[in-house]
């Protein structure tokens, strides 16, 4: 028997899949901004709504997408992502897959009175530093607690 040369292939890990996902916000006069979170349809916990890219549609769009059928909030959405975290999606098979998520701010206009997945998900609004602690992600939290912060001045007011 001759002994075989080739070397075993290493299992090369598998790349992250993309998703994105919006940070649906509101503000109104001197109040904090708040952030509108959603619960996972599996396990409860409070996330902001995100998915899969949706064919033909560029990110952004795809975020808004996702925030209408999760949440059936509807606005004006940001071209660029305010960041980006790391999660570990079980799939209906069973199987494990890394994501990476693209987050895109979401200036809330209205609600409409039917969407998609209503009844499927609890939705709360909160103040952003709430909504941080809330989410459990340490990444996606710093995100949240960047949105629409108070600029400071750089001049004194006169």
């Amino acid at each position: 028997m001759v002994a075989s040369t080739k070397k075993p292939r290493a299992k090369k890990p598998s790349a992250k899949r993309v998703q994105y996902a919006a940070l649906p916000f509101r503000r109104s006069g001197n109040s904090p901004t708040e952030v509108l979170l959603v619960t996972s349809r599996e396990t409860g916990r409070w996330i902001i709504p995100k998915g899969w890219p949706a064919k033909g549609k560029p990110p952004h769009k795809s975020a808004a997408r996702e925030a209408r059928e999760e949440a059936g909030v509807v606005g004006r959405i940001k071209r660029r992502p305010l960041g980006v975290f790391s999660y570990e999606k079980r799939l209906k098979s069973g199987k494990v897959v890394a994501c990476e998520v693209q987050v895109f701010a979401l200036k809330v206009k209205r609600q409409e009175a039917r969407w998609l997945e209503k009844g499927q998900r609890k939705l709360k609004w909160l103040p952003r530093t709430k909504a941080a602690k809330k989410v459990g992600d340490d990444v996606l939290g710093a995100i949240i607690r960047t949105l629409n912060k108070p600029r400071k001045r750089s001049t004194p007011r006169r």
